[in-house]
């Protein structure tokens, strides 16, 4: 019997440890042919790492996701909010009461922690505004009447910067498109497939070179003694174009605001102030023109050289939250302010090459691993360069001048849509 027993033990341990690494699963597909057929017949997407066993295929953006997505996006109605204030009117006077006897004691307790709590709460407010409540964000494209000017609330995956996909009316996550640079450097290929490339701190990297673009991304961190890499970010990009250099930076800082403005620009040399709000916008006459527009009061804009590309960049830190989730023992002296971008194109050519670049290639096949859960992509020597301006990367195409044949096609990634509609992981547009 005690042999028995054994046995049934082993095979036991022996099932439970083929599972532990069995690669993830494939979602269940989308299943709405009729409203979204792309996306109906689109295969091998896997479940993400927060439900590596199970999960299912949002047929709107076409994408994994944990829970079983709604059919429809959910329309948040106006009348309920103001519906809300009555009670919280009728509640007020009730507290006076209780309040008016507890005054001395509450007056005399907040200046010793005022005192003793400056210090120590410089870390703090990272990850305040983080585990808040959610951020919203509205439709800005008047093309969609029906949902131009709606507010959704940010996805729990971005509370705090995300944009309405004015095509479905939905909130989603500005670094989960083709084309996107985010976090500790995540990559989302023109082919639409999710890598990593976290290079070294205090190195540049060419990230896109072209005939008339090249693009240097200057990469900061720090070493986890535990890991025989670095953490890294993208503090800043040193652009090239025609006879044009363009510089973008985050400002480092120790204690973030989102109020206070943490973007660096420059053109060819000299500063650019771009004014305070929303909406504001900053013009070079140069040739091709560039245009630069605040898409946030503050730490965000929208740059665009024209027939060239288009970027749009948030200065972002991490918090808190961020350095206890993944272990980047983030010291209250420096939040690590860094760049989200997200990138279009206008002119590539099919020998376009670079860490994001070479997925617009016209013979580009993913060296990535499909399937395991934080695929990584090396080639830290071939992309490296001297300087955030050089373009002296092994890789390099640069030369100033827009090929006279346009070998591939134009591409629009990050933010831009299919015909069908969908975008996301595995789901390349190409015209």
């Amino acid at each position: 019997m005690a042999r028995l027993s054994i046995c049934l033990l082993v095979i036991f341990l022996a099932i439970v440890a083929e599972a532990a690494t069995q690669k993830p699963k494939k979602a269940k597909k989308c299943r709405d042919k009729k409203n979204y057929p792309v996306c109906f017949k689109t295969k091998n997407l896997y479940c993400p790492p927060q439900c590596p066993r199970n999960c299912y295929v949002d047929c709107a953006t076409c994408t994994p996701v944990c829970s079983k997505p709604s059919k429809s996006p959910p329309f948040l109605p106006p009348p309920p909010p103001s519906l809300s204030p009555p009670p919280t009117t009728s509640t007020p006077p009730l507290s006076p009461p209780p309040t008016t006897s507890t005054p001395p004691p509450t007056i005399s307790t907040p200046p010793p922690p005022a005192t003793t709590t400056p210090p120590a709460q410089n870390p703090p407010p990272p990850p305040d505004s983080s585990e808040s409540a959610p951020k919203r964000a509205r439709c800005k494209n008047r093309n969609y009447a029906t949902c131009y000017g709606q507010e959704y609330t940010c996805p729990s995956a971005c509370p705090n910067q995300c944009e309405v996909d004015c095509t479905i009316c939905k909130a989603v996550c500005n670094c989960d498109r083709p084309g996107a640079v985010c976090q500790d450097p995540r990559f989302i290929g023109g082919d639409g497939i999710t890598f990593y490339f976290h290079g070294k701190k205090d190195r540049d990297f060419c990230i896109v070179s072209d005939s008339n673009l090249h693009i240097n991304a200057h990469f900061i961190g720090r070493r986890n003694e535990k890991l025989t890499r670095d953490f890294t970010w993208v503090q800043s990009l040193g652009i090239l174009f025609g006879t044009h250099k363009l510089f973008i930076g985050a400002q480092k800082t120790a204690t973030w605001d989102d109020s206070v403005d943490r973007l660096s620009l420059a053109l060819d040399g000299e500063p650019i102030y771009l004014p305070d709000g929303e909406g504001m916008k900053w013009k070079a006459e140069i040739s091709p023109s560039v245009t630069i527009t605040r898409s946030s009061d503050a730490n965000a804009v929208v740059i665009e050289a024209e027939d060239n590309f288009k970027i749009k960049a948030a200065v972002v830190p991490i918090t808190q939250k961020d350095s206890r989730i993944h272990n980047y023992g983030i010291a209250s002296e420096n939040c690590f302010a860094h760049l989200d971008l997200s990138f279009k194109f206008y002119k590539l050519s099919g020998d376009v090459n670079g860490v994001l670049g070479q997925t617009y290639g016209s013979n580009y096949v993913s060296r990535v691993k499909m399937g395991v859960l934080m695929p990584v992509l090396g080639g830290e020597k071939e992309f490296a360069s001297s300087n955030i301006f050089a373009t002296d990367c092994a890789v390099a195409r640069f030369s100033g001048q827009h090929p006279s044949s346009n070998s591939s096609e134009n591409f629009e990634f990050a933010n831009l849509h299919c015909a069908s509609g969908i975008d996301g992981r595995g789901v390349v547009c190409k015209r």
